[in-house]
């Protein structure tokens, strides 16, 4: 498998793991795969908010964990080298679907999540009907 297949398929593992936490409020993943400087931000019509590490951490602590089958779409990988990646997903907090743009570093030989934007896509009540 070449470098770059090997960190495509690292960065796609890291992106389900990222879905799945999220849609379980699985702190304790986060924890090791957010960077030390992890830097997160809301985009809404009236502007931007942003979050730390620690204010994710203790965002995603706040939160009531899901049951069943995890709900998210992971809608593209983009690994440019063996430093930098991109993820493009969508996953569900019900009463809300979150629209990400994940960007992974390599660090120590580990993909850490440094950024995160995201979006209010839809809210999950008003799609079912």
């Amino acid at each position: 498998m070449s470098a770059q297949s090997q960190s495509y398929a690292e960065v796609l593992d890291a992106a389900h793991a990222y879905g799945e936490a999220v849609y379980y409020a699985r702190a304790d993943v986060f924890e090791v795969m957010c960077h030390d400087n992890f830097q997160m931000t809301l985009i809404e019509d009236d502007g931007a908010t942003f979050w730390d590490k620690a204010s994710y951490l203790e965002r995603v602590r706040g939160r009531q964990a899901f049951e069943g089958e995890a709900s998210y779409d992971i809608l593209g990988v983009d690994v440019a080298g063996d430093l930098i990646a991109r993820v493009h997903l969508w996953v569900d907090v019900p009463p809300l679907r979150y629209e990400d743009h994940l960007g992974f570093v390599k660090q120590d030989g580990a993909w850490k999540l440094l950024t995160k934007v995201f979006r209010t896509a839809a809210r999950l009540d008003e799609e079912a009907s």
